[in-house]
């Protein structure tokens, strides 16, 4: 039985360059009990769909259905809807820290939410707020009742989103890209807990997520978004593992861990439409390998055999495009040829109360000329504070560090300037790490203008070819950061850690906010350039995947200590220490290819 039924949902949201169709005429169904997840790029409309069942644009333009239960949500009153929001449906959002209140307790929240819906008294709910906290494994609920929200780590927080998601025992629970910003343990803990909420509760659950790899996990069936449309749906195995549309086939194209480590990954070409004014016919039409000059018209809904309905003019297998062409010039790292020596390595920072925090402890590890080195570990670990040390942003407490035999610690200020030219950082947050009020020719011409390497036309001229390098228009020099993706914000970041031609760059989380798509050009990108330019990496992240994929050593960290350190294929394939397998079984697995034949059922009409 269906528990939510969408029926010819299109919504409209007015803006002042016109009505942005979010979503167009999209139909589905999620039973009662099933684990539903919705995938796509970043602007398919996963989240307008979702929110607009809460209630959540007041601003929206609707039409359709929106049947929960029977009842059509979209007829609903503000206050009926306010009714049906946390009791019957709850939300558990992408970002904990946002979504909880930093000047109350997590245990004022939950009861807060638990008592504007129930007459119980404070005690009671307090009594029912605490048994969550420890479903949800809390650990030391009753004393961590009273706790502040930046008391808690990312993990830990998102626990709480999704014990105040149950705390009226809601028939359905949304969840929007819960595990995005986590580590791949963590996500692992918090799939299994959804998985268990689900299995014990008997909850239904909806899923957005642009990580196929967590979705064919988890997922019993999968609806894939484009562009505002729905362009195919089925279960979890048939969609992922044998996909009737080239855009899902081409989202699996794209991801690392669903690609063989060291070759090319094969991102989808262009960018998604403009909903102000979406294409005529089929709305992948322009990016689609597969197109062909029927698909200027509106495509048909075809039904197959094993339940895959996909909208589509094709009705064969997708064929899969020519991986890019990388040049031949290949660096090769061997154990004489060394860039940086850590050694012994500690960082302790000064704490106003009780003992100081020792965040890494006696590191020792050496990174090869020509090669990328991925850092992983858990949050916390000290990836970041290491790879900080190493560029000199921070001063070891003890131990050496030596860029090409020079000890950093005792360089001049005049000798810094000179080594800031060899060692560059791009950070995890491409659009925090860019003035929003300078233009991008500026900001990657900063360097130039620091070090008085370049000024007017040849400075203009050398940024320009920057751009053109790293995949940007050069026309769009007087552009604001603002006015970029963020795909392309990652690549003038890039731009500008490569202008002066360093020797190391340190890649903190270079692509863990990005679709998997954009996710493919970047490391594509980065590899081309490591090939053209001799350049070290030392790439920082929690995707295993993405590690396993780009790296040729890998360190892993724990505890302010390296654990284990080893050639991507050996740290990858046979790992030593208890918590590298950890880290391994909580990856996503591949998805595995399913090779029966589909048989077309049906082609029902235009859903345009």
């Amino acid at each position: 039985m269906a528990i939510l039924d969408v029926r010819h949902l299109v919504i409209d949201i007015p803006t002042e360059d016109g009505a942005v169709h979010a979503v167009q005429d999209v139909s589905f169904s999620v039973q009662e009990g099933e684990f539903f997840g919705i995938v796509g790029e970043s602007g398919s409309g996963k989240s307008v769909l979702v929110q607009s069942v809460m209630g959540l644009i007041p601003s929206a333009q609707s039409s359709g259905q929106v049947l929960f239960q029977g009842e059509d949500l979209l007829s609903l009153s503000s206050e009926a809807l306010r009714q049906k929001r946390g009791r019957d449906i709850s939300m558990i959002f992408q970002d904990p820290l946002s979504s909880l209140h930093p000047q109350y307790t997590i245990g004022w929240q939950i009861v807060e939410q638990i008592r504007a819906h129930e007459r119980v008294t404070k005690q009671a709910a307090k009594a029912r707020a605490i048994e969550l906290l420890e479903k949800v494994r809390i650990p030391d609920a009753a004393a961590r009742f009273d706790s502040y929200p930046h008391q808690f780590s990312g993990g830990m927080r998102q626990r709480v989103m999704i014990a105040m998601s149950l705390s009226l025992g809601p028939a359905m629970i949304i969840a929007d890209e819960p595990t995005t910003a986590l580590d791949s343990t963590v996500q692992a803990q918090i799939l299994d807990l959804l998985g268990e909420m689900r299995e014990d509760l008997g909850a239904t659950v909806v899923m957005i997520s642009h990580d196929l790899g967590i979705l064919s996990r988890v997922a019993d069936r999968v609806m894939v978004m484009y562009g505002g449309r729905k362009l195919e749906i089925g279960a979890s195995e048939n969609v992922l593992g044998n996909p009737a549309h080239p855009y899902t086939a081409g989202l699996l194209r794209s991801s690392s861990f669903n690609r063989a480590p060291g070759t090319p990954l094969i991102p989808i070409a262009g960018r998604p439409p403009s909903l102000l004014r979406p294409p005529a016919g089929c709305v992948f039409r322009d990016r689609c390998p597969n197109a062909m000059d029927i698909c200027g018209e509106a495509p048909p809904l075809q039904k197959y055999s094993d339940g895959t309905e996909s909208l589509c003019w094709l009705t064969t297998p997708p064929t899969e495009p020519a991986a890019p062409e990388f040049s031949e010039a290949e660096i090769v790292a061997t154990p004489g040829n060394t860039i940086v020596e850590v050694e012994h390595l500690s960082v302790t920072f000064p704490q106003r109360r009780g003992e100081d925090k020792t965040v890494l402890s006696d590191i020792s590890l050496e990174v090869r000329r020509g090669e990328t080195l991925g850092l992983v570990g858990e949050s916390g670990c000290g990836k970041t504070t290491l790879a900080r040390a190493i560029a000199g942003l921070i001063p070891p407490s003890a131990g050496t560090i030596r860029f090409d035999e020079q000890d950093i610690a005792g360089l001049s200020d005049a000798e810094w300037r000179q080594m800031r030219r060899k060692v560059q950082v791009v950070f995890q947050d491409p659009f925090g790490s860019l003035n929003p009020k300078r233009r991008v020719g500026s900001i990657i011409g900063d360097p130039f203008r620091i070090h008085r390497v370049a000024r007017g036309a040849e400075r203009l001229a050398r940024v320009q070819e920057l751009m053109e390098l790293v995949g940007l228009n050069p026309e769009h020099y007087n552009r604001f950061p603002s006015q970029f993706s963020g795909g392309q914000r990652q690549r003038i970041g890039i731009a500008r850690a490569i202008a002066l031609n360093p020797e190391l760059v340190i890649l903190d989380e270079p692509v863990s906010a990005l679709d998997v798509s954009i996710q493919a050009q970047v490391l594509n990108l980065l590899d081309e350039l490591q090939r053209e330019l001799g350049l070290t990496y030392l790439f920082i992240s929690h995707d295993l995947a993405v590690v396993r994929h780009v790296c040729d050593r890998i360190a892993v960290m724990d505890g302010g200590k390296i654990i284990e350190l080893g050639d991507a294929a050996t740290v990858s394939g046979n790992p030593q220490e208890a918590f590298t397998k950890r880290l391994l079984s909580a990856a996503p697995p591949e998805i595995l290819k399913i090779v029966r034949e589909r048989v077309l059922l049906s082609a029902e009409g235009s859903a345009l």
